[in-house]
Formats: structure tokens, C-alpha cells, sequence
């Protein structure tokens, strides 16, 4: 048995919740060799989940805590068998209690691949990565349609949306209207356009160092997201992340290494490398937009400043693609205009 004095207790703004939680975690701990005097927080997300350690007689066990008017849990037990079927390393859901948003899950561990990447030497985390494409590729491989839902263009849309909606309009303070409203709109309809035309499978939707956890085999988390969508998706996220910035060499080194396997595997890539590459680049500008607008709204409003602070990061990926291709000169302008990187060309809108 644990000392409680050395799990600090968990706070909770609900009594009520709490209260319920208890009795929950009362009523499974039997089954599971629970101790349940040793409940502390291992992490939190973006969203409105959090989760858990508790020890027990076989291990740690993850709770994940899920207030049901907040969060749906049922995607994240649907993918979870989904990923498992695939063979992929995914914590097993162990109890669920659908009306109050409790779930026992295996412990994967504490130490993500982000916290052993060596950020100085990139050719050292080759076999690291390789293991992450082992298993994205293991989870493609299951794909079919009418599973998931569809990352369609009605999805890519909303998502771009949160660029203007969020991260220009709300952190910029720039009125979205006139010809930047122009622009934008015929400049994110042919990211669309292009991005559409990529075979589709299964997409994780957040595959990156973050949510892939160390062990025997790299375990995958916070896939509750996943979409049938572009095949370019998920290693344009794996390689352009979020959190961390590799040069080009590097990502074009894992990329080549994963389309020839995935060639190998018999997964739809583009026969041509460079073909495939710029595929995966106008992705992960479709992602970087949105991830933008999203780290805006996680700090403006559900006050979590730490994401604003990498926005620099997607800007750079924006601002690094939009120059490569002549049809996204009329974005790559833009954000120039709006980050101050260069003297205006031609653009007049007004604050907010």
C-alpha cells in the first residue's frame, strides 16, 4: 500500500463528481487490484479529459476522467478496439462507466517519445521513428471505409476555418473581411482541392512524438479523433510537429523511409517520391492552419496559455510551404503582411 502523503490528492471544482468518482473507483478497484489511496493526476489535454494513475497489484492502471456533457467517450472505446485489432499498442479499456465518463485503461508508462528524441543529433532518433512508422503503417494497413468518419471536404473546411476564426480575427486582431476574406477563401478551397485528391485510410489525426509512448513497442495514445482521410495525413503530423522542429534533411529522410515501406506494404502511395512529398506538404499546411487557430483557442478561450507560445512553430511551416509553391503565393503574402516578416504587397485590411 502506497502513502497517501506522497500522492497529493487531486482536485476536483465538482463535490458531486468527486463523490461519484469515488464510488466508482470503490466498486472496480476488487476486480482489479486496486489501491485506491493512491489516485494522483498524470496528465491533462487540450480537451476537456484528464487522467489518472492509480496503483495496484498488477501495475498501474490509467483512469481517464471525461465529464460526458463535455466529452464523448465512445470514439475513443470505438478506435481503441479499432487499433488493437490492427495490432497496434493501445491501452485496453478495462471498465467503463458510459454515464458518468469514467474509464479504466492499461498504463502505457510515463515517458512519451518527445522526452527521448535527441533535439541535437537528428540521424539518432532514426530507428525511434522508424518504430512510430512500424505501427502507423500496422494501423493504415486496417483501413476501410465507412468506418470512421470521413475527413471530407465539409471537415477540411471547418478545420481551416479556425485559422481566420481564431488566430488572425481573436489573437491578431485583424477584421477578416474584404480582400483578405478573398484570399483566403480561394487560397484554403485549393488546399482542399489538393488534399482530396490523396488516397483515402485510417488517420490518427495527432500521430507525433506527444502520443506515442516509450516501452517494447512504442504505444499509441489520443487517437480518439481518428478519420478515414489522406494517406498524407498522419506522417505529415509525425514529421512537422507540433511541439518539435526538425530541418528538412531529417523529415525528408523518415518520409522517403516510410513511403518506400509503405509502398512495400502495398498502402496507396503515389508511385512518384516527389509526387507523394509535395502531397504531404500541402497536408501539413492544412494541419499547421488549423493547429494555429486551435492553440489560439486553447489559450484565449479555455485559458491554456503554454499552446500559444508554438505558434511561431506553425507559422514557420506556413510560411515555409506557401513560399515553395507559386499557387500559394497569395497566402504566403498574406501571412508575411500579418506576421510583419515583410513590407506590405498590395493587402489593406484593418484591425478589429
Amino acid at each position: 500500500m502506497s502513502d497517501p502523503a506522497h500522492n497529493p490528492a487531486v482536485p476536483w471544482a465538482d463535490p458531486a463528481r468527486q463523490l461519484a468518482f469515488q464510488h466508482w473507483l470503490e466498486a472496480v478497484a476488487p476486480a482489479h487490484g486496486l489501491d485506491t489511496s493512491t489516485v494522483r493526476l498524470a496528465s491533462a489535454d487540450a480537451s476537456f479529459r484528464r487522467y489518472l494513475r492509480v496503483d495496484g497489484s498488477q501495475g498501474s492502471r490509467i483512469v481517464m476522467d471525461a465529464p460526458p456533457e463535455k466529452e464523448d467517450c465512445r470514439p475513443f472505446v470505438k478506435v481503441a478496439q479499432l487499433m488493437k485489432d490492427a495490432s497496434v499498442h493501445v491501452p485496453r479499456v478495462l471498465a467503463w462507466e458510459e454515464p458518468l465518463g469514467f474509464m479504466l485503461l492499461d498504463d502505457l508508462g510515463t515517458r512519451t517519445m518527445i522526452e527521448a528524441v535527441d533535439r541535437e543529433r537528428p540521424p539518432a532518433n532514426q530507428d525511434l521513428y522508424l518504430r512510430a512508422i512500424d505501427e502507423l503503417i500496422a494501423w493504415q494497413l486496417a483501413s476501410k471505409p465507412g468506418v470512421l468518419p470521413p475527413y471530407d471536404e465539409a471537415l477540411l473546411a471547418r478545420e481551416l476555418a479556425l485559422f481566420p476564426d481564431w488566430y488572425l480575427a481573436k489573437h491578431k486582431g485583424i477584421a477578416v473581411e474584404g480582400k483578405l476574406r478573398e484570399t483566403l477563401d480561394s487560397q484554403f478551397k485549393l488546399i482542399i482541392a489538393h488534399n482530396l485528391r490523396s488516397p483515402a485510410v485510417f488517420v490518427h489525426r495527432d500521430f507525433m512524438p506527444r502520443n506515442l509512448m516509450m516501452g517494447e513497442r512504442l504505444g499509441v495514445l489520443d487517437f480518439q479523433d481518428a478519420v478515414y482521410g489522406p494517406i498524407t495525413y498522419d506522417i505529415a503530423s509525425l514529421m512537422r510537429d507540433a511541439f518539435l522542429s526538425w530541418d528538412e534533411e531529417f523529415v525528408l529522410d523518415i518520409t522517403v523511409r516510410y513511403w518506400k515501406q509503405a509502398q512495400k506494404a502495398g498502402l496507396p502511395v503515389d508511385e512518384d517520391f516527389g509526387e507523394f512529398y509535395r502531397a504531404v506538404e500541402w497536408m501539413g499546411l492544412q494541419r499547421h492552419l488549423k493547429v494555429a487557430g486551435i492553440f489560439t483557442r486553447l489559450t484565449l478561450r479555455d485559458g491554456k496559455p503554454k499552446y500559444l507560445a508554438d505558434t511561431p512553430r506553425f507559422i514557420a511551416y506556413i510560411r515555409a510551404t506557401t513560399s515553395r509553391y507559386r499557387e500559394l503565393a497569395p497566402l504566403a503574402a498574406l501571412i508575411d503582411q500579418v506576421e510583419g516578416t515583410e513590407a506590405a504587397s498590395g493587402y489593406a485590411f484593418g484591425r478589429i
